[in-house]
């Protein structure tokens, strides 16, 4: 599972009797990033603990708040509380059922990609408990796509094609897969691939733009960095569409997209800071000293030596931002604006370069 970055708690526990409420406790002093949510009869015992008046209310606010859920309660409750809560398999939470006496850990949502099959896993370790997994690719014991995806931290463009491309995981059928920088390893070993132009499933791993059949599941790794420059005041509209219109000239995709890094002047800039907020990526900075140890800058600014000490914003910050990846687009302009890609040698994650104004990460259009 991802970080969950709005609190410690990643992991909401529900209980609505003594018996639930005891198990729930003991999960919780195991899992250490869970928080017990009890039901109106049951009192709390510490301070984190939360009660709610009305279960399905209590649910409802705090479905999106957590990354997985586990419900210690009868399995048919849960559906019917989070039936209208569900939107996808890209965005919604994991949602393990365990019953009351501990017999059985039910991964019900999200356990590919939400991470419910390893949750149910974990929550049948600690309590004994019986996991139940029914997700065709772990009943036939074969890797699943979107699985391997949110390992590599890759992310899903077309998800209407995973199925796919998991039931050719299945039933053996051979995929095409383009995968040039070998995010993937060795993760589909053995299972048979093609060779020749796409055709059928088939598996996408690049941040270049291509016409693919819709059978090929687009992968995308976060490596691209976008440094950029600008006058003071520019706006995040003119600040988004250079950015957008010169990754799609470059045949780039916007969602392999991992960053923007600028000076650290440029900290309260308001149309950076809005840009990365909007495109839920971060704002990384980096200072004079940093920007000027850069070699590799194809298209420096005396302008901006003379005003700020620095030879390159864009391209210096870019190449920094991707741990010194190559320059792959120089600097490009719009009026108050400058503009410069690098790509990082392999897939970065918020746990690389310090970021700041980080929020989720939503799929971006040109």
């Amino acid at each position: 599972m991802k970080p969950f970055k709005e609190d410690k708690f990643r992991i909401a526990i529900w209980a609505l009797t003594p018996k639930a409420a005891l198990l729930g406790r003991g999960l919780k002093g195991a899992l250490l990033d869970a928080r017990l949510h009890l039901g109106p009869s049951i009192p709390r015992e510490s301070s984190d603990e939360i009660s709610v008046s009305r279960l399905r209310d209590g649910v409802a606010e705090y479905f999106r708040a957590y990354e997985g859920h586990i419900f210690i309660m009868a399995t048919g409750i849960v559906v019917r509380m989070i039936a209208r809560l569900i939107r996808h398999k890209t965005v919604d939470p994991a949602v393990v059922v365990l019953d009351e006496a501990g017999e059985h850990a039910i991964s019900l949502l999200s356990g590919h990609l939400g991470g419910a099959n390893r949750l149910a896993r974990t929550v049948a370790h600690l309590t004994g408990a019986r996991p139940v997994i029914t997700t065709a690719t772990d009943v036939n014991s074969v890797p699943a796509a979107d699985t391997i995806a949110a390992e590599k931290g890759l992310f899903i463009e077309n998800p209407e094609a995973i199925k796919g491309v998991n039931m050719a995981l299945i039933t053996n059928l051979p995929l095409w897969v383009h995968d040039p920088a070998r995010i993937l390893g060795d993760d589909l070993a053995p299972h048979p691939v093609k060779e020749g132009a796409p055709a059928g499933p088939g598996i996408f791993v690049d941040d270049i733009l291509v016409d693919l059949p819709a059978q090929v599941l687009i992968l995308r790794p976060l490596r691209l960095v976008a440094g950029m420059g600008c006058n003071r005041g520019t706006s995040a509209r003119e600040l988004k569409e250079l950015l957008t219109l010169t990754l799609k000239a470059f045949s780039l995709s916007i969602s392999s997209l991992y960053a923007l890094a600028t000076i650290d002047i440029k900290r309260d800039e308001p149309g950076l800071i809005q840009v990365s907020s909007e495109m839920g990526i971060p704002l990384i900075f980096f200072d004079r000293d940093a920007l000027n140890q850069v070699k590799e800058i194809q298209r420096p600014s005396m302008m901006v030596q003379k005003h700020i000490g620095v030879k390159s914003v864009c391209e210096a910050s870019a190449i920094l931002g991707a741990q010194n990846g190559p320059l792959i687009v120089p600097k490009q302009k719009s009026p108050n604006a400058t503009l410069a890609v690098a790509r990082a040698d392999s897939p970065l994650s918020a746990s690389d370069p310090a970021t700041e104004n980080t929020s989720q990460r939503e799929p971006q259009q040109y």
